[in-house]
């Protein structure tokens, strides 16, 4: 697989001066290539890949995957609205509901996307509602692994799935309400570095599946969570070999089983993470009693995840990258203290001017990004083949200030 290395500094420049900065820039060749390259790893006949749209839902990546025969994972009724308005077909998307209101249980029903049911409560909520409907169930798999506590999907605390030891009371539901289980589902958190636990979650739900209670079943899905090397020196895992043991226990299953099911996996940040960047302009210099601050016109509403996961983005200072290094705080323009993207940080030397990419910026950056502050989120291109494409453009700051007075009339009915 190619690394991320198809866009370079000059280019870079250049859609700084096009566009403006702020910027989001998204590689569309290595999107696919990481997509496609899902189903070189994991070798099975009946294998689907569905890009967990909640890491990054832009129109265009979006799009680009639809014309791939790209299936999709989602999260909310907003999401199966905005799927289904680009052209994705119902059969290729599954709605994993979170806590959700029984209206958006009505609501997505409608639309006939397969619901991925992790509570007993709103199992019991569908079956009343809609007797003899397909489903899938989510199992909480007693395995959990994760770059971080807050993306760890599964174990003791996590608030998802229905316990493994509850399968017979999930069972007297499905009798009484006539359901048909056609999937049954597990996921263990983010950025999952231990192959070793992701085994172990799949042999855990398999166990399920192996009582054969569930007659209909067609799938197993197994989540997503496949790491992503934020750190230039990170460990890289080695995908070939981890998807040959995949399906070699996912085979042995089939077997025993006596039905060859399909094997499906929702990666999101795996495959656009390391596609994106955040480039991002300098505008202040300060020395703090020998503490250089690099300020920029960015913030953590653009980009939250080192304030909120003490994540590691690698920046690289595209205007001087062979400048003399020193040590840099690299902060943003929100009144807020943590709002840093990287402390004490080794640059090459930043000037004011000089225009900073923020890598690894393609997943849960612009997607939990907000108007924090009154501030704009940032214009958003995709490059294909050499070639970029504005899908997203900065409104200015009266089109902003326009937009909020507007959705409060509104929402009071005045005109």
């Amino acid at each position: 697989m190619k690394e991320n290395t198809a866009i370079d500094n000059a280019s870079f420049l250049n859609y700084a001066e096009k566009y403006g900065t702020p910027l989001y820039i998204y590689d569309g060749d290595y999107i696919l290539n990481r997509y496609q390259g899902l189903y070189d790893y994991i070798k099975w006949p009946k294998l689907k890949i569905l890009y967990a749209m909640k890491a990054n839902y832009n129109v265009g990546i979006l799009n680009l995957l639809k014309k791939n025969n790209a299936y999709l994972d989602t999260v909310s009724p907003g999401e199966v609205h905005l799927a289904l308005k680009l052209g994705f077909n119902r059969g290729d998307i599954l709605f994993t509901s979170n806590n959700i209101t029984d209206d958006e249980m009505h609501e997505v029903k409608q639309t006939g996307v397969l619901f991925n049911i992790g509570s007993l409560s709103r199992l019991k909520k569908l079956g009343a509602a809609y007797p003899g409907s397909e489903v899938c169930i989510r199992f909480n798999p007693d395995v959990y692994a994760g770059e971080n506590k807050h993306v760890q999907t599964a174990g003791a605390v996590t608030k998802f799935g229905v316990l493994l030891s509850q399968v017979n009371e999930v069972l007297k539901i499905v009798k009484k309400y006539n359901l048909k289980v056609v999937g049954l589902h597990e996921h263990t958190g983010s950025g999952i570095g231990q192959t070793e636990k992701v085994f172990q979650s799949m042999i855990n739900i398999l166990a399920i599946a192996k009582r054969k209670d569930f007659p209909d079943l067609r799938f197993v899905d197994f989540g997503g969570g496949f790491k992503v090397n934020y750190r230039p020196e990170a460990h890289k895992i080695d995908y070939a070999n981890f998807g040959k043991k995949i399906t070699s226990i996912f085979a042995k299953f089939c077997k025993d089983y006596g039905k060859e099911l399909e094997m499906y996996f929702e990666p999101g940040k795996y495959i656009v993470a390391e596609s994106g960047y955040l480039m991002i302009e300098v505008n202040t210099i300060k020395n703090n009693r020998g503490r250089l601050i690099a300020g920029t016109n960015s913030g953590f509403n653009h980009l939250i995840r080192p304030l909120l996961y003490e994540s590691y983005h690698h920046i690289e200072n595209i205007s001087n990258p062979k400048g003399k290094r020193y040590i840099y705080d690299v902060c943003g323009n929100i009144c807020e203290t943590g709002d840093c993207f990287a402390q004490q940080r080794e640059l090459p030397e930043i000037r004011e001017g000089d225009k900073l990419i923020i890598k690894n910026a393609g997943a849960y950056c612009y997607s939990m990004g907000s108007i924090y502050n009154l501030r704009a989120m940032p214009s958003e291109i995709l490059v294909v083949n050499g070639k970029e494409l504005l899908v997203t453009k900065k409104p200015t700051n009266q089109e902003l200030a326009d937009s909020i007075i507007a959705s409060a009339n509104k929402r009071v009915g005045r005109k």
